[in-house]
């Protein structure tokens, strides 16, 4: 089974708010996930629109989950598994 990590979209019409989770590639975007790993709304501007797990989301890519580009781009800007996702 090959795992991504990627955002998975949640909230209202023109209001968007998106999970961060490790979900089998194969599976729809809303479909069942394995585990949710943060949250990020990026209708607010200040640090407090993402929420994430460095522990767990280090504990993916370990075992050899692929971050999509957005949530790559996350880690690397607000994560602390920022040498993880840059190998």
């Amino acid at each position: 089974m090959a795992v991504k990590i990627r955002l998975k979209r949640i909230g209202r019409r023109h209001r968007p708010v998106y999970r961060v989770v490790a979900v089998d590639s194969r599976k729809a975007r809303d479909s069942k996930v394995l585990e949710e790993l943060g949250s990020f709304d990026p209708t607010v501007s200040d640090d407090q629109s993402v929420n994430l797990k460095p522990e767990r989301i280090a504990y993916w890519l370990g075992v050899g989950a692929q971050p999509s580009d957005t949530v790559r781009q996350l880690v690397q800007k607000y994560g602390d598994a920022k040498e993880a996702v840059s190998a």
